[in-house]
């Protein structure tokens, strides 16, 4: 007598329960020794002590070396699951835009976004706006790292989506590629999409002078939390479509105030302490 053989269910916590017939068990339990295939290319499973044990080494080491992208990566990757990453896919599904983006699955690099083109577009533009600030900040669309520690493909998908587009909020915020600046972001980016890893990242404040901290704590991080909570949900902006568009237009769309400019302020006070030199 032949047997029909289930597809085992996969959980959560990225383990998988191992189905038997009489007392012959069909497949292991997922560990360090017995992986299950990946469920995309690139992805990596990795069981639930894995996850940890990464998700803690990432943040300390990332916490002391805050430029190191892929530590932040790992990080986010990490800790997005098994609610986080989910409420957020769900949140694009619950979008018509969000749904669009999840089907043609758009990606931000040079290649598929001319920086050419975007020079050519009117200065208050969010395509010009946003070349504009990577020229100044000296940074690239080209340097995110690949996902692949999500077992879910959508919600892959997604994380990457909101890897690639975190200049485009660099560009509606003016906020520039400084632990100051981006600890801003982060706490932004945490009140809008609640990915643990943006509110994580908000504890790299520590490594901020004394007068940097002071005018987080006054000034920027009630900013972000306001702004982060009240906007609309940034994951669901259809970038490719608004490059021609005005900023400013889509900043009340959005419901996003810029921040006080904070390298016009650091320039401001650095003038200020080498005149009383």
């Amino acid at each position: 007598m032949t047997h029909k053989i289930t597809p085992s269910l996969r959980w959560l916590s990225g383990m998988e329960r191992p189905q038997a017939i009489g007392d012959h068990t069909l497949r292991r339990p997922f560990s360090i020794l017995n992986r299950p295939p990946p469920n995309y290319n690139g992805h990596v499973p990795l069981t639930t002590l894995e996850k940890g044990v990464l998700a803690a080494g990432s943040a300390i080491m990332s916490l002391m070396s805050p430029r190191r992208g892929d530590l932040i990566a790992t990080l986010g990757e990490t800790t997005a699951t098994p609610y986080f990453i989910y409420r957020l896919r769900d949140s694009m599904l619950s979008s018509d835009t969000g749904r669009r983006i999840l089907q043609d699955r758009p990606r931000i690099t040079s290649k598929t976004i001319s920086m050419d083109y975007l020079r050519t577009l009117p200065e208050n533009s969010v395509g010009r706006t946003y070349v504009s600030w990577l020229e100044r900040e000296r940074v690239t669309p080209d340097t995110r790292e690949t996902v692949k520690y999500i077992d879910n493909e959508e919600c892959a998908y997604v994380m990457q989506r909101y890897r690639e587009c975190h200049d485009f909020y660099h560009t509606l915020t003016g906020l520039p590629v400084i632990v100051e600046g981006e600890v801003t972001l982060k706490a932004f980016e945490f009140a809008n999409t609640l990915l643990p890893m943006t509110g994580l990242s908000v504890f790299a404040v520590i490594r901020l002078k004394s007068a940097e901290r002071s005018r987080f704590w006054r000034t920027y991080l009630q900013w972000a939390i306001h702004n982060g909570i009240t906007c609309k949900e940034i994951i669901n902006v259809y970038w490719e479509e608004q490059l021609e568009r005005n900023v400013d237009d889509l900043r009340r769309e959005l419901g996003i105030e810029p921040p006080p400019d904070l390298r016009k302020i650091r320039k401001i006070l650095r003038k200020r302490a080498s005149s009383m030199i």
